[in-house]
């Protein structure tokens, strides 16, 4: 099977750009426009504390111009991803980089500005300026970072250098996505089609061994060419993360990543921990797999076919929309009408075609709709996808709605949450009306797959993550043959002794770009925790715990994220969210255990 080029994608299916720009000539001139106001911006600086009308009127100056360039950045990142061999919108994306590192070079005063001040002096303004109460948080929140911000000059310099400080991460994605050309394998029917992210997620479910593991030898053996490639990439952005951190003043790059958003590290160290407490339970679950596949070697490429067989049931993209609707219903007829006007307005890109974007995000601007990224496979995995990217885009819809530009996006540790409360939601529906002990056995298999791969999974690259920048900041060189060796050894004990040890998984952190992305992973396991607890109040719980919710969703980054979390009705410095997850997780394993038994006597 071909997969098609992007000009053969029928237009229905693909998201509607011109809603941002109408053509690109607008946008080619709104980066003109953009180029002439970024570099005059930095008189702003001239007199700004001055005053709080000053501050007031500076601010809203400079958030005027991040939103103008958040669209225009947005429209070139959206057109470049759904084809990445595109040399004209790789060119658009690498001129609105461009344009975003002016842009903060140019504001970079900003926080040294503000933190100048002294307790009185901004407490002056305040009363010289009630107008400028719409900034507290803003403000708040950079007077917190006080001992980890620099000179105005020094930040100046520091704003320049991103650009080439992201030079690695560019790097992995033009070759992971457009350069690394996948073979061709054979799928369940004989017929040979082109590997790619996207059909890898089905043949790695194959109910035939061989399929699975050729599969998963083919997309291994080619990241395995470029090994040290990834590895100088990896290697590269973790010497960024470092150096930021050490330039800040920071003990470490990840303290730095999680001060962004006022998390303490005592909330990774205590998911790392949690974890580790409870490997006994995928462990069990890794040796019920073992078991019931009645496998002598259960190797890595038979950890995603689902236990219970070949799933009965495929799923159109039309009729996955259908059933989301449903399983959704429980926000409200508010959150719905969200809904629908994302089904129904062409918001989605959901055809997998060449060189497109690998995996699923949402995106958008504060001035854009909110546009869904999938690579649609007719499976039950795509399903969950839509529902968890669609969690994400109602969030921003909230958000933008609700909250002024300056606290119109969210922190990604919020991110994360609401988007699996969909998926839990989903999961929580699809339980609830299903009786047949196959089908039943089938949900419960892609629920705990589910969870091993989001708590477990992610906080095992958080694990990884927190390696090698540690590794890298004690002057350990990052090649591949140190970071296959680590990472084999930490997968071994993620997965435990059911698991035979080898294969090329020790390669897999070649091809995860969230390691990229600064100490993002463990967000993911945290929300998903999270979320277990907020969709069971959803789901069974009173209408103010849907009315906490919805305010969750509305709030932005309005407040620190821990604190809307406990408005939420969930508190994150707590184990005691987590604790709850892996109860639920081990009660659907009993059940599951006891299911498939009785289905295989």
């Amino acid at each position: 099977m071909e997969i098609p080029t992007r000009d053969q994608v029928p237009v229905q299916d693909t998201w509607d750009l011109t809603r941002i720009y109408p053509d690109d000539a607008a946008w080619e001139a709104d980066g003109s426009a953009l180029a002439k106001d970024i570099a005059a911006i930095a008189h702003v600086a001239d007199g700004l504390t001055d005053s709080g009308t000053a501050l007031y009127e500076g601010l809203s100056k400079i958030f005027a111009l991040d939103r103008r360039l958040s669209k225009y950045y947005s429209y070139a990142t959206l057109a470049s991803d759904v084809d990445t061999s595109n040399q004209h919108y790789l060119g658009y994306a690498a001129k609105a980089q461009t344009l975003a590192s002016d842009y903060q070079a140019q504001i970079s005063f900003l926080e040294s500005a503000i933190l100048a001040l002294s307790g009185e002096e901004l407490a002056e303004c305040y009363r010289q300026e009630p107008r400028l109460e719409d900034y507290r948080h803003f403000l708040d929140k950079i007077r917190t970072q006080s001992a980890h911000v620099l000179s105005a000059k020094e930040e100046a310099v520091f704003s320049q250098a991103s650009d080439a400080l992201a030079s690695s991460t560019n790097t992995f994605n033009v070759l992971s996505n457009s350069d690394l050309e996948f073979p061709y394998v054979e799928d369940e029917d004989g017929q040979a089609i082109q590997l790619t992210d996207g059909s890898y997620s089905i043949l790695i479910q194959s109910q035939k061994r061989e399929v699975r593991e050729d599969a998963f030898g083919a997309l291994y053996s080619s990241y395995a060419q470029f090994e040290n490639t990834f590895a100088s990439t990896l290697a590269g952005v973790v010497k960024a993360h470092n150096f930021n951190a050490q330039v800040h003043r920071y003990p470490d790059a990840r303290s730095a990543a999680l001060a962004a958003n006022n998390v303490p590290v005592e909330v990774y160290d205590q998911l790392v921990a949690s974890v580790h407490d409870h490997l006994d339970l995928l462990h069990r679950y890794v040796a019920l797999r073992k078991e019931i596949l009645g496998l002598d070697d259960l190797q890595m490429w038979d950890m995603y076919v689902p236990i219970t067989g070949k799933p009965s049931q495929t799923y159109s993209f039309a009729s996955a929309k259908k059933i989301a609707k449903t399983a959704l219903a429980p926000m409200g007829q508010d959150y719905l009408k969200h809904v629908d006007y994302l089904f129904d307005n062409r918001c989605i890109d959901f055809v997998e075609n060449r060189h497109k974007q690998s995996g699923a995000y949402s995106g958008g601007a504060y001035d854009t709709d909110a546009y869904e990224l999938i690579n649609w496979q007719d499976d039950l995995d795509s399903l969950y996808t839509l529902v968890h990217e669609t969690g994400h885009s109602v969030h921003s819809m909230y958000t933008r709605e609700t909250q002024p530009y300056v606290y119109g996006d969210y922190p990604i540790f919020l991110a994360e949450i609401a988007s699996t409360t969909n998926e839990n939601l989903l999961t929580n529906y699809l339980l609830d009306h299903t009786e047949d002990p196959k089908e039943r056995a089938a949900l419960l298999n892609y629920y705990l797959d589910s969870f091993k791969g989001t708590v477990y999974r992610q906080t095992q690259f958080a694990e990884f993550e927190q390696f090698i920048h540690e590794s890298d900041q004690n002057g350990q060189p990052l090649t591949a043959d140190f970071l296959n060796g680590n990472y084999g050894d930490l997968n071994q004990a993620y997965y435990g002794e059911a698991m035979t040890p080898g294969s090329d998984i020790d390669k897999e952190w070649a091809r995860i770009p969230h390691f990229y992305y600064d100490f993002y992973v463990y967000q993911y396991a945290t929300g998903f925790a999270a979320a277990t607890a907020l969709a069971n109040k959803v789901s069974y719980g009173s209408d103010q715990d849907r009315a906490n919710y919805l305010g969750f969703l509305k709030s932005g980054s309005s407040a620190f994220p821990l604190e809307t979390m406990q408005k939420a009705g969930v508190d994150m410095t707590q184990a005691d969210y987590l604790e709850d997850a892996f109860a639920t997780f081990a009660r659907r394993l009993d059940e599951f255990t006891d299911l498939i038994k009785g289905l295989h006597k």
